[in-house]
């Protein structure tokens, strides 16, 4: 494990949301000090160890609400510390919407991300985590997928990311801009104890949206039960929080070795179906969960599994808090602390993140 001197800065985008809050956290226990940029546009609770200083942190954590592409701000970020790398976690992720409004998606997540990337080059940070996704490879041709999989994304959202992508190539044969991007499996899970997980608005993810529908008994809906599965429902590879974040520190240590630039799959090697998940809520949770079949909704894959060897071999990382029970206990656990209060219809597809 390599511990930063406090003279060493790690820029976090989104660092307030789902994933980017626990990374920040996690680099922040182990001696890193982490800037925020988040525009807490998506009505998250900001959590106490972001808003003031928390002793037992061996790190800090600065929280500053502004977009991140914002050039002034990023100026002053550059010029009053030594940022030794960006974790570029910010963008719109929802697919369906991207699908409907693909200009606000290119216009976040593409046009920003280059003038973010402009703005390190100004300043000569040349380190970069890209937060990216299974969404790339599309509809897959061979299963688990692995890094090399053919690149096809079925919607806007997967566009952008692979176009992302091949920014950060071209940056890297250009300019040697240094990046390690990571393609996100299924997110899921909390840090219940410190009062991090998912609470996006709206919610459109599978675990969170189930404990919706157990605890307000709302009935949930399944888009096709009649796919070539087990059981006929899509299958997903879940991923727990805590060994994301893990795949995060272990890719800022190979750009900080001077290892090359790279992709990594984050994922277990394992899916779990849509009605394992249920029932897997319904037995942590000791409530019933009522189910309506719909019909499939259009591009949504029938099974998503990593291939993971490729960041074991690279960057000595396994997931290890991923067995789906955890998952959804820690979930179950950080509902209960968060208990939304603003009511939604319980629809959704498996996230593809």
């Amino acid at each position: 494990m390599i511990i930063q001197p406090h003279a060493a800065t790690v820029l976090i985008t989104g660092g307030a949301g789902y994933i980017g809050s626990h990374i920040s956290f996690f680099l922040a226990q182990r001696g890193y000090d982490v800037v925020i940029l988040d525009t807490l546009n998506h009505n998250q609770t900001v959590p106490l160890c972001f808003r003031q200083k928390v002793s037992h942190l061996p790190g800090t954590i600065t929280l500053i609400k502004k977009d991140f592409a914002d050039k002034q701000t990023l100026q002053t970020i550059f010029s009053k510390h030594v940022v030794q790398a960006v974790i570029h976690c910010a963008a719109l992720i929802e697919v369906g919407d991207s699908v409907k409004n693909p200009r606000a998606f290119y216009r976040n997540n593409v046009v920003k991300t280059v003038q973010l990337l402009e703005t390190m080059l100004e300043y000569n940070v040349k380190k970069i985590i890209f937060s990216s996704s299974c969404a790339v490879y599309g509809t897959p041709q061979y299963l688990p997928l692995t890094e090399s999989h053919t690149k096809n994304p079925i919607s806007p959202y997967g566009n952008n990311k692979y176009i992302i992508e091949m920014l950060l190539q071209d940056f890297h044969t250009a300019y040697d801009l240094e990046f390690v991007s990571l393609r996100y499996f299924n997110a899921a899970g909390a840090f219940p104890e410190q009062n991090l997980g998912e609470q996006h608005n709206p919610e459109t993810h599978l675990i969170p949206l189930l404990l919706r529908a157990a605890y307000e008994k709302k009935p949930f809906y399944i888009f096709g039960t009649d796919y070539n599965t087990k059981d006929g429902t899509c299958i997903r590879d879940f991923l727990h929080v805590r060994d994301l974040v893990d795949a995060h520190h272990k890719a800022l240590n190979h750009l900080i070795k001077k290892m090359p630039s790279d992709y990594f799959n984050l994922g277990t090697g394992h899916g779990y179906s849509v009605k394992e998940c249920i029932d897997m809520v319904q037995r942590i949770t000791g409530l019933e969960i009522k189910t309506i079949i719909k019909k499939r909704r259009a591009g949504d894959p029938p099974v998503l599994v990593a291939n993971r060897s490729k960041a074991y071999n690279i960057l000595d990382w396994k997931p290890h808090y991923s067995d789906l029970e955890y998952i959804i206990k820690t979930a179950n656990q950080f509902y209960k602390i968060y208990a939304p209060k603003n009511s939604q219809p319980l629809q959704t597809n498996p996230q593809t993140r």
